[in-house]
């Protein structure tokens, strides 16, 4: 019986370092990195949060003052997955990047197509059923109807032909490998961030809206 905490403990280790190791990555490239939530496995919660019935377990940040608590403290940073191994990865958007929140079919089908083309994708991460691009932020632009924040998952009348597709940008954030999903399954990079700029994100824009065609 000895072996089972032993096991657990070391697992627990295991994924201690995998994320200190990812939101340090994180952090030297100049992205910002909250701690998360993170999904209960066992229990009658599905969420690490105190929230009852958690609309969105493990996938929001812990602290609701999380833009303000977003940092590149490398020591911070350590300090908050010291205390809490499982935290998910949280990354502010609308900073450094935007990211494009595609159907899992959509987004693989533009990736292809993007990879085909011998168009850089940058980093592309999938999410369970979703498939994020990161991209080149947006900023404040003069025209505020050229972008949306999407953590209340709106849509505006310029992409009525992509159903699902969500642009993440400021006041916004998402999930970062190598988060847990309630299912269990990672989140993970299918093109990992390699310090290269970020793409348009009117380019990876037209790719996507191609694939809802």
């Amino acid at each position: 019986m000895v072996g089972v905490p032993l096991a657990r403990r070391a697992r627990r280790r295991a994924r201690h370092t995998s994320r200190v190791a990812s939101v340090l990555e994180y952090a030297a490239l100049g992205w910002a990195v909250c701690p998360g939530a993170h999904p209960l496995r066992t229990g009658s919660r599905a969420c690490s949060c105190d929230r009852l019935g958690c609309p969105d377990p493990g996938a929001h940040p812990v602290s609701p003052a999380w833009q303000m608590q977003a940092t590149l403290d490398a020591a911070q940073l350590g300090r908050w997955w010291e205390r809490d191994p499982e935290a998910n990865v949280i990354l502010p958007t609308g900073r450094v990047f935007d990211v494009f929140d595609a159907p899992l079919d959509a987004g693989l089908a533009a990736l292809t197509r993007m990879d085909a083309s011998g168009s850089g994708t940058g980093p592309v991460a999938a999410n369970g059923d979703r498939v994020l691009f990161y991209v080149a932020t947006r900023g404040n632009p003069d025209d505020e109807d050229e972008w949306w924040s999407c953590n209340l998952d709106c849509v505006p009348e310029s992409v009525d032909d992509t159903p699902g597709l969500r642009w993440h940008c400021r006041d916004s954030y998402v999930l970062a490998p190598p988060s847990t999903l309630p299912t269990g399954q990672p989140v993970s990079w299918l093109r990992p961030p390699d310090g290269r700029p970020l793409p348009d994100p009117l380019r990876v824009l037209d790719w996507l809206a191609d694939s809802f065609e």
